[in-house]
């Protein structure tokens, strides 16, 4: 099973790119979706985050403006937060590779935003980059309700930049052109890469360390 990353700047269009994938049948996994979830009334993450930064969640619910005002321009902050999240994304991710691997999936896409930020094309087997001009970026962004030019900018300097991701990534698609050009590059993309070595899966570390727990788990 090929394990791609797919990735792009704010408003390069990787959303679209993702609900095109998983209408061509591929398994997409959205890290974003996961940590809404997480911190969603209920969530797992909701009670180390209270503990963490108390006041922030408030009758059972996450003050989303509350805790970004607490990590924004703090590194520490951060990291705390970013150290309660990760691991629980992870165990999404481990979950989802692991169903996928069961259905004898060939391909897989794992759905990252800030996937360069972090790292993550070392733990995958490709990368897809979505891109468009920066004018066209700026315009999609600024659309968005709320936006101000400032907050675009403050996004941009936290993300590596366009350039950066394109000359790192295995694939780039273009997503300037339009729905179709989009949709055509994803179709080539993606019978590219099913060609591609298996080799995140099955001896990635992902499924060693979930079979290390299931193992433990077992001798209980």
């Amino acid at each position: 099973m090929v394990i791609v990353g797919l990735t792009g700047s704010i408003g390069m269009g990787k959303s679209t790119a993702a609900t095109m994938l998983r209408q061509m049948g591929v398994p997409v996994y959205d890290a974003d979706a996961a940590v809404h979830a997480l911190q969603a009334p209920g969530g797992l993450a909701l009670p180390p985050i209270e503990a963490a930064f108390p006041g922030v969640v408030k009758e059972g619910v996450l003050d989303r403006q509350a805790l970004g005002a607490r990590v924004f321009g703090d590194k520490a902050a951060l990291r705390r937060l970013e150290a309660i999240v990760h691991p629980l994304v992870g165990q999404r991710q481990r979950a989802f590779l692991k169903r996928a691997s069961f259905r004898r999936a060939p391909l897989v896409v794992l759905d990252i935003p800030l996937l360069f930020e972090g790292l993550g094309e070392r733990r995958v087997d490709a990368t897809l980059v979505v891109s468009a001009p920066a004018f066209l970026q700026r315009r999609r962004v600024m659309a968005r309700p709320g936006m101000t030019a400032a907050r675009l900018d403050g996004i941009l300097r936290q993300q590596v930049p366009d350039a950066l991701k394109r000359r790192k990534a295995t694939i780039v698609i273009p997503t300037g052109l339009g729905l179709a050009p989009t949709r055509a590059a994803l179709v080539r993309a993606v019978a590219k890469l099913k060609k591609r070595p298996e080799l995140s899966w099955p001896m990635h570390p992902w499924r060693e360390k979930f079979t290390g727990t299931l193992a433990r788990a077992r001798r209980k």
